[in-house]
């Protein structure tokens, strides 16, 4: 600290009436709106701050990390002034401002923070044309809850000022302590650089035995790999744990240099978008593949030739081998959740360990809350995440050694693992049909659709011919969720009807809505 105390400027604003967290406490738009718009980010982030009780959030801990895409470095720099402004003690940042998702809700949990920002779109595009956004973990390192997001929501509709302090400039690049002096402040506000992977690694350390996993990757009986980070987040976190821990050959690693527009890719991992691994999959060479999203909590997992592991059934596989891994033999298992849209293919699994399984909206936060009571150890959803009770977010690094763990115990490969699952369990089929840019009217002229079929009672018993089978409807239901834990409802969350009949019914609407973006089949 040098000079005179840095001032803490209130600055008056005005609201903007589209900052409703989605899901989770996150608002996504696109870059040109936080970067453009008059006080965009600094309205959200004093919501944020906000909605932390005053007690609670003066001299706090908070924990700061992004997924490296563009804005974020200026992004950073004013949640540092706004944080200091509004009465934080401390903030940990990763280093040159990148902190995996995982990550942030391990450094959360570790040190007991009150809570942590994340700066990221998740597996949406990046750069000036691409997406941003600000995401609020809370203090158990999971998503805000819908109660938080509310609040955040009810405070940017009224903010009338924000607190920052503009002087304040940190080192993002220099590992360590930086301190400041603030106006009427009786203690420094403190800075913590931190080496993005250390923390999270050592977590790891205590799930996984890395022994068995390095002889799987290293000799010469390796099993060769290839793991595509995209140019996210997760660049050095490969590095770090896969090629430098565990031994595999660095060039098992590519796109691992996060760039600010993830070199013009879009950050997704799933067959559609992740077409370098799987054309280097396709050849032959590698018995092993996964990629992962930005902020790397969502991963795919391919076989050699390029077999494919739907996240449904990776989420399965991954409760039936659970004895592989020693955090697990040790902790026991629970019970498991996945998300309504997810496969009922864990749900076989969970009968046969006798052990329950829930159903829920899409969204992590609803895992939060069953893992904080001790209802569940594993879960995930049709999106590519997976994670368990080690964090409270979803991990795609851990999933991905969970694989390799997997492999190593069982001495198969990817594609025997599956068709093994297949023949005890069978093999569960679902879609996802990905809408982008539709104007609301015609989303809700879509779902009123969706909703007045599944609610016709003649519509139960309905049969449908595909080539030589015929298929009855035996349920629909429009999805609603009482937590187990709390008793809160959360209604309108999905329709649900069998494939066959919603695939038919989505055809007709193809031809009505002229539907914009990629479909995913999976």
């Amino acid at each position: 600290m040098e000079g005179s105390p840095i001032p803490v400027l209130t600055v008056p604003t005005v609201p903007y009436e589209d900052q409703r967290p989605a899901g989770g406490g996150g608002l996504r738009r696109p870059t040109g709106l936080f970067e453009g718009q008059r006080n965009y980010l600094p309205n959200f982030i004093q919501s944020v701050l906000s909605s932390i009780d005053l007690r609670d959030r003066q001299g706090c801990t908070m924990v700061v990390g992004s997924d490296g895409r563009y804005f974020s470095r200026t992004a950073t720099e004013i949640v540092v002034q706004m944080a200091a402004a509004n009465g934080i003690g401390r903030l940990i940042i990763g280093q040159n401002g990148i902190l995996s998702t995982p990550a942030v809700s391990c450094i959360i949990r570790k040190i007991k923070a009150a809570g942590g920002i994340i700066l990221t779109a998740s597996h949406c595009p990046g750069g000036p044309g691409g997406e941003f956004g600000v995401k609020f973990n809370v203090a158990n390192g999971g998503p805000a809850p819908d109660v938080v997001s509310d609040k955040i929501y009810q405070i940017s509709k009224t903010i009338e000022e924000y607190a920052i302090c503009p002087d304040l400039r940190i080192d993002l690049s220099r590992l360590g302590r930086q301190e400041f002096d603030l106006e009427n402040k009786f203690k420094p506000f403190r800075v913590e650089i931190v080496d993005p992977v250390d923390i999270y690694l050592n977590l790891l350390r205590t799930i996984f035995d890395f022994n068995a996993i390095k002889s799987l990757l290293t000799g010469p009986g390796q099993l060769k790999i290839r793991v595509d980070a995209m140019h996210g987040v997760m660049g050095p976190y490969v590095r770090k744990v896969l090629c430098d821990e565990l031994g595999a050959p660095a060039n098992s690693a590519i796109n691992c240099v996060p760039l600010e527009d993830f070199g013009g890719q879009h950050p997704d991992p799933n067959l559609t978008y992740a077409t370098t691994l799987l054309e280097a999959m396709k050849g032959g060479e590698y018995g092993f593949g996964a990629a992962f999203d930005a902020d790397g909590d969502r991963y795919m997992i391919l076989g050699r030739n390029g077999f494919f592991v739907s996240p449904s059934d990776s989420l399965a596989i991954i409760a039936a081998n659970l004895s592989c891994i020693p955090y697990f033999r040790q902790m026991g298992v629970r019970g498991f959740g996945r998300s309504m849209p997810t496969s009922t293919a864990l749900d076989r699994v969970a009968k046969s360990m006798k052990v329950p399984v829930y159903e829920t909206p899409a969204g992590w936060r609803f895992f939060s809350n069953l893992m904080d009571s001790g209802r569940c150890s594993l879960c995930g959803e049709e999106s590519f995440g997976t994670g368990s009770d080690h964090l409270r977010e979803k991990d795609g690094l851990w999933a991905v050694l969970v694989w390799l763990s997997i492999l190593a115990a069982r001495k198969q490969s990817v594609e025997e693992i599956v068709r093994d699952h297949w023949a005890k369990f069978g093999r569960h089929y679902y879609c996802r049909f990905d809408y982008e840019g539709l104007e609301p009217k015609t989303t809700y002229y879509i779902m009123r659709d969706l909703e007045a079929l599944v609610t016709d009672k003649s519509f139960i018993g309905q049969q449908f011919a595909v080539g030589n089978h015929v298929y009855s409807v035996a349920k629909t239901d429009c999805f609603e969720y009482v937590d187990p834990v709390d008793g809160t409802v959360t209604k309108k969350q999905a329709v649900l009807s069998p494939l066959i009949a919603i695939a038919l019914k989505i055809s007709q609407i193809h031809e009505r809505t002229g539907r914009r973006g990629p479909t995913v089949i999976t």
